[in-house]
């Protein structure tokens, strides 16, 4: 078993191009960048903090899509909120945009992840991104030299994360971008005794390969995470894991860590991922997520 273990709340703070402006009665009102999104949150249950005119500023209103994996629609209510626009964080830049599943391209909790990878990562520094998305947990390591591979099972994610490489100037960045199932990959990488430095994973509850694979969280990721210490050895460094919209507790997760990277060492953290609110200072939760640490 790793050698200590802990529970933790990380709290993502705003910054320049982000900010949780307000919340309650089962929505959130962000900025990103230049505007102001107002989307359903099952968490917000308790009562706003800002007047109603602060919401009537919105740019943009998600409805439909009853949980986090259900489509809905974007009700346009300035002009200008419709089409792509910039987010930059730190060295690298993403292209936003309203996307039928009430995301735009980035998830603002997970800057506690990336701010950790990147006090741990150099040149030289080889991480496996699974579930990767639109590729920010990938380029904040590449701007620091670390040589990443990516893999996603949308075509249109990579593509999107692929825009953001060039958006950010990085196109000699040392990215591979796969698109295919991530578990199928990592039984494939333990075949061929591919290891890594470090390992990132941000699976869905549900989801689908490209070739119809199905995935199921809490069915399989047991098998992924023996895969996952299967690439980590004794020269490795961190494991991350995130989980959203699922009935797990973070301490099942957890134990699920525990088990599989038995033998490792190191720390290991479990527990919340909020987002502080800009001026009332509340926390709203977003997801579970487990660390291991080498060094914790």
């Amino acid at each position: 078993m790793p050698t200590l273990s802990s529970s933790e709340t990380l709290v993502a703070e705003p910054w320049r191009d982000y900010a949780l402006l307000d919340s309650g009665e089962g929505r959130k009102l962000e900025r990103f960048g230049a505007r102001i999104l107002d989307r359903p949150d099952s968490q917000a249950l308790w009562a706003r903090s800002q007047p109603t005119e602060a919401w009537d500023a919105a740019d943009a209103r998600f409805t439909g899509g009853k949980d986090e994996e259900g489509q809905g629609n974007w009700d346009i209510l300035k002009r200008h909120a419709d089409g792509t626009w910039p987010l930059t964080y730190g060295d690298v830049r993403c292209e936003a945009q309203l996307s039928g599943f009430r995301h735009v391209g980035i998830f603002p909790e997970q800057r506690v992840h990336w701010d950790f990878m990147e006090e741990r990562v150099g040149p030289e520094f080889s991480l496996l991104n699974l579930f990767g998305y639109t590729g920010l947990a990938s380029l904040l390591p590449a701007a620091k030299g670390a040589k990443v591979t990516h893999v996603d099972a949308s075509k249109k994610a990579i593509a999107w994360a692929r825009t953001n490489q060039e958006a950010s100037g990085m196109a000699e960045a040392p990215v591979r971008w796969i698109c295919d199932d991530a578990a199928r990959f990592a039984a494939r990488e333990v075949r061929r005794g591919n290891r890594y430095d470090g390992i990132v994973l941000d699976p869905p509850k549900y989801g689908r390969g490209p070739k119809n694979e199905i995935w199921r969280l809490e069915e399989q990721l047991p098998t992924l995470l023996a895969d996952v210490r299967a690439m980590l050895d004794g020269g490795s460094s961190f494991m991350v894991l995130t989980a959203y919209a699922t009935h797990l507790s973070a301490i099942t997760l957890r134990r699920l860590v525990e088990d599989a990277l038995a033998g490792l060492g190191g720390a290991i953290t479990h527990g919340e991922m909020t987002i502080r609110e800009e001026g009332s200072g509340r926390l709203l939760p977003t997801s579970l997520f487990v660390r291991w640490d080498r060094h914790g």
